[in-house]
This record gives structure tokens, sequence and C-alpha cells, in this order.
């Protein structure tokens, strides 16, 4: 059996959460469209783990995902690229997948590019108990 890898948080998920939230609540500055789409790349990382697709949110991150073959070298084969207002709304389900992708506004490359199945991402602690 594999070990298990966690994935290592660079952003406190008390600053993620708060960062998301401002950016739902309209705030467009630069540092917290950054915070969120950072946070919510490493909640994917960690609900998803893999490195079959890799998920780009210029210029505020990148990260592999989802279970499958893995990817070491040169372009990856499973790209998905979008900016951060869509990402931030997919991710948190404001936006669906499939209306994003036909609207244009998401980039997805290869037989193994959907993050339909891993969207809307648990960002927030559940206020019921956790």
């Amino acid at each position: 059996m594999a070990p298990t890898v966690s994935i290592r948080r660079r952003i406190a998920a008390a600053d993620g959460v708060i960062a998301v939230r401002a950016v739902l609540a309209g705030a467009d500055d630069r540092a917290t469209v950054a915070t969120a789409s950072r946070y919510l790349l490493e909640q994917l990382a960690d609900e998803a783990e893999g490195h079959t697709v890799e998920v780009r949110v210029p210029p505020f991150g990148a990260v592999q995902a989802i279970p499958g073959p893995r990817h070491t070298r040169g372009t990856p084969p499973n790209v998905v690229e979008l900016d951060a207002a869509t990402w931030i709304a997919l991710a948190t389900g404001v936006e669906t997948w499939d209306a994003a992708v036909a609207d244009l506004r998401v980039t997805a490359s290869g037989q193994r590019a959907t993050l339909a199945e891993h969207l809307p991402l648990r960002w927030a602690p559940d206020p019921g108990g956790e």
C-alpha cells in the first residue's frame, strides 16, 4: 500500500476562508484574490489528491490533482486553465463547470481535464459542527 501523502498548506485555513468570503462579497484587490485563489487550489489538491490534471490559475498558482496516472516531465497531458474569478466561482459553487466551459471561461485540454465531479469544494468549516 502506498503511503498517504498530505498536502502541505501554505495558507492558514482561517486566512483562506476570510479571503474567499471577502471575494464573494465583492473584494477585488490583488492580495485578497491571490489568497483566495491559492487557498482554493490547495483545497482542491487536498480533496482530489493526485497528479493527473494540472490546474492553473495564472498568475496566482497551479496544482496537480485528481487521482490517476502521474505526470512527471514536460507539458502535462491534462491541463485546466482559468482566471481567478472563474476559479473562485467554480470552487465555491457560485458557478457550474458546464456553464463556465460553455462560456469559454475554462481552457481544458486532455481526456481527463475536467473538474466537474470535484466541484464545489468544501472550503469553509461546516457551521453545524466542524
